[in-house]
């Protein structure tokens, strides 16, 4: 009696020991993998990371032998995928698929499904690199895959190697200086300067410059009395030389 509980914790070690390495490697690569953790976008902002699945995971069955219902069970879940990821061409083909026969459906499976999704993701990697303002990192990442052509380096650029390239393009940017404008103060007022007037008077002269001229009937009279003082002193002029004269004779 008194063993059975040792021996009940050792047939539960037996259970759980076997376990622990299958729980350990199905976890360890969640760890260890990249495209979970945050990326950047083309502001180099941080955002969730847009991941691509291997849809050929979903064509391991037999496609010669599945039938109808299996067929447009995996169809509907290529379609998801499509759509998700703005697969044009392969959504449409799709959708045709499963708009046809059975016969229609599987040979679009078997023959082609493969072939326009290797289409999309090449469009896709060469939206990354088109703009203008593409980095040089991802620009270099991205054509290399391009250049490689197959789905399983449009896969590593999509979900890792276009994250990796953008971070160094980011890093590399110099960090933007804040521009100080200058602002007026709150309590600053205006002067305004004091219209400079003339010391004289109008009529009245003084300073070197004197007055204004005098002008209209005011000259006029002026002229009238030097003329009378010219007549006066002239007459006065005559008198006396006539008043010589006679005395000298």
């Amino acid at each position: 009696m008194r063993w059975s509980i040792p021996a009940g914790a050792l047939i539960a070690l037996a259970f759980l020991v076997p376990t622990a390495p299958a729980v350990a490697q199905t976890e360890s690569p969640r760890t260890v993998t990249q495209t979970e953790s945050p990326g950047l976008n083309e502001d180099c902002e941080p955002v969730e990371r847009k991941v691509y699945k291997d849809l050929r995971n979903h064509l391991s069955i037999d496609l010669d032998n599945a039938h109808f219902g299996e067929l447009r069970l995996l169809a509907s879940r290529i379609l998801h995928e499509a759509h998700i990821n703005s697969f044009n061409r392969l959504s449409d083909g799709i959708n045709e698929g499963l708009e046809g026969t059975e016969d229609e459906l599987r040979a679009y499976l078997k023959a082609d499904v493969q072939d326009v999704w290797h289409i999309d993701l090449r469009i896709r990697v060469n939206q990354t690199v088109a703009p203008a303002d593409t980095g040089p990192e991802v620009e270099d990442a991205g054509q290399k895959a391009l250049d490689d052509g197959s789905v399983d380096a449009f896969l590593a650029y999509l979900n890792d190697g276009l994250y990796v390239a953008r971070a160094r393009d980011c890093a590399s940017r110099p960090t933007p200086t804040p521009s100080v404008s200058p602002t007026a103060s709150p309590t600053a007022t205006t002067t305004v300067a004091p219209t400079p007037t003339s010391s004289a008077s109008v009529g009245v002269s003084g300073g070197e410059g004197g007055g204004l001229p005098k002008t209209g009937a005011e000259a006029a009279t002026v002229a009238g009395i030097g003329g009378a003082l010219v007549l006066l002193g002239g007459a006065g002029y005559l008198i006396g030389r006539r008043r010589r004269t006679r005395f000298l004779t």
